[in-house]
């Protein structure tokens, strides 16, 4: 098994055991012997559960940041993409965090940790949403006059929303599709969206 495939089963073993029985009742030892590999494999990898804890995260964040580059690419209108980037980033965010069981409480009280290592997954987001309003910019279907304002400004609204989103406090028993257009109708008139 090639170096990168071991640490990436480590860190996908670390994230079920940590997802099941927190990041406070696994220890490195069961680590290393539900991956099927030594102590030593496993600390060659990380110098400590800290270590592997954070390395989960950065995993979880690549998930991410996939999802969004595939939206990213896609060859649609960008004001379709900007919502379409905006629903994908909340709907991983809640899957992730739902299907990490017992670690989602270790995300929101250790916020600070996670947020350390959430930084180049937040500078590629902003940098995407740069991408996408300049292009929109560009064949005039947003009125902006400053793209990194609006950029950054749109990630910290987005990241605002996850928790309650997560928590299913925002359109509480609405539909997906039923909410797009609400929010369509807010995005597109922040943005100064051309009336066709």
């Amino acid at each position: 098994m090639s170096i990168s495939k071991t640490r990436q089963k480590l860190v996908d073993v670390a994230r079920q055991l940590f997802a099941k029985n927190g990041l406070e009742n696994t220890t490195m030892n069961d680590i290393a012997l539900a991956s099927d590999k030594g102590r030593r494999t496993l600390y060659t990898y990380f110098k400590s559960k800290e270590d592997i804890y954070y390395a989960v995260i950065e995993s979880e964040l690549e998930r991410l940041s996939d999802q969004l580059d595939e939206v990213a690419a896609k060859k649609i209108p960008p004001q379709e993409k900007i919502i379409e980037l905006i629903y994908m980033h909340l709907s991983m965010i809640r899957e992730t965090v739902v299907r990490n069981g017992n670690l989602r409480a270790e995300f929101f009280r250790n916020i600070w940790m996670v947020e350390k290592v959430r930084k180049n997954f937040d500078d590629a987001e902003i940098e995407l949403f740069r991408k996408v309003f300049r292009e929109g910019k560009e064949d005039g279907e947003f009125d902006i006059d400053n793209v990194d304002l609006v950029a950054d400004i749109t990630h910290y609204c987005i990241k605002g929303l996850e928790v309650p989103y997560i928590y299913g406090r925002i359109a509480h028993g609405m539909r997906e599709e039923d909410t797009k257009p609400q929010v369509a109708k807010i995005v597109y008139s922040a943005l100064g969206k051309r009336r066709m």
